[in-house]
């Protein structure tokens, strides 16, 4: 008996939930993200619906280019983008109860981001069966939630998470074992998940364009060209994949991150806006299944945007805010000398997270 495979996707997610929260703005392109300050706003765009990607405007997308492009459909007599600041808090509520519509038809689950799910369904008798139950659990999670979803049903993770993408919003594709050949082939190699413009360039200096171009490559061409990625996108260029559909996803990290208004080498602000972030990590640790953390890392943009993550390993379990606040701003003080940033680069961005969680 093949696996079956179903990867859930929930359709603009955090765009959907304020459209369906504030009927005012339904029908309308949002822009779910950093404050644009009037095309002047850092950051970036967490979520676009389906009308503001028609003006181009898409998730990870500078601020500054949604409000240009924001401007310019403007200029055509298209309507206005409305943006929206993020609420984290709401959107993972409605992912929690998603999560648990879910769970009371399916046993193995895990939650790959906020709106993504995977479904091991290979206990059901046939895939019409498994496309039967996924348009249950759709019109279930629009009755409930008013909310559109995608799903992607297929014999491995990887054809399932590809799938779901192919007839976004509100699709289901079916793809059987002896069909995966077929609906792969044609599709461009930015289809495959880990391919991102720099694996894409190169591929396209060897006029590789499509999955069908890249199965040409031999294991040994892509090693080669990719090292040990190469190996893996031989296979995934095959449809082929093992990965199992790991039950309620273990989180390996809890972390915050901001991107300042103006870029900025003042200690006493960059400090501050550190222990704020390290605050909220904090008490989002303290409100989770966890009861200790041992590294702690942090993240620094510069003005060039070179990053730079440093982390501490500590030698016993921590559980409380000054500990993390004090090894956070160790690690940060070298930013301010030559140690870390000798030319003296305004810094951009901060982060911090925990890591090496336990539960004892």
């Amino acid at each position: 008996m093949p696996r079956i495979i179903a990867h859930l996707d929930m359709d603009a997610f955090f765009a959907a939930i304020e459209e369906r929260n504030r009927p005012r703005l339904r029908g309308k392109p949002i822009v779910v993200g950093s404050d644009p300050k009037g095309g002047i706003g850092r950051g970036v765009v967490s979520t676009a619906n389906y009308g503001a990607r028609e003006y181009g405007i898409h998730s990870a997308m500078p601020i500054s280019k949604a409000w240009e492009l924001s401007q310019k459909a403007k200029q055509e007599g298209k309507s206005d983008v409305v943006f929206l600041s993020t609420d984290g808090r709401r959107y993972a509520e409605t992912s929690s109860r998603i999560m648990a519509l879910i769970a009371k038809h399916f046993d193995c689950i895990e939650q790959a981001s906020i709106d993504e799910f995977f479904i091991d369904l290979s206990f059901l008798s046939s895939f019409e069966e498994a496309r039967k139950n996924c348009l249950k659990l759709k019109g279930e999670i629009k009755s409930k939630e008013k909310l559109n979803c995608s799903i992607g049903i297929g014999p491995n993770k990887l054809i399932a998470k590809i799938a779901s993408d192919f007839q976004k919003p509100n699709g289901l594709t079916l793809i059987e074992p002896d069909e995966v050949e077929r609906f792969l082939e044609p599709l461009a190699i930015r289809k495959i998940p880990g391919i991102g413009p720099k694996t894409e360039l190169q591929l396209c200096k060897l006029n590789i364009q499509n999955i069908k171009d890249l199965k040409k490559l031999s294991i040994n061409d892509l090693k080669q060209l990719l090292g040990k990625w190469g190996l893996s996108l031989y296979k995934k260029a095959r449809g082929e994949d093992d990965s199992l559909v790991g039950e309620w996803n273990e989180i390996k990290s809890i972390g915050e991150q901001e991107t300042f208004e103006k870029d900025t080498l003042d200690s006493n602000y960059i400090y501050e806006r550190l222990r704020i972030l390290s605050r909220d990590v904090f008490k989002r640790f303290t409100h989770s299944e966890f009861k200790n953390f041992r590294t702690i890392t942090i993240a620094v943009r510069m003005n060039d945007f070179e990053t730079k993550n440093r982390s501490r390993t500590l030698d016993e379990p921590q559980n409380n805010l000054a500990a993390l606040e004090f090894e956070a701003i160790k690690l940060l003080y070298p930013f301010f000398d030559a140690r870390e940033n000798p030319n003296r680069k305004p810094i951009r961005l901060i982060g911090i997270r925990i890591e090496k969680l336990s539960k004892k």
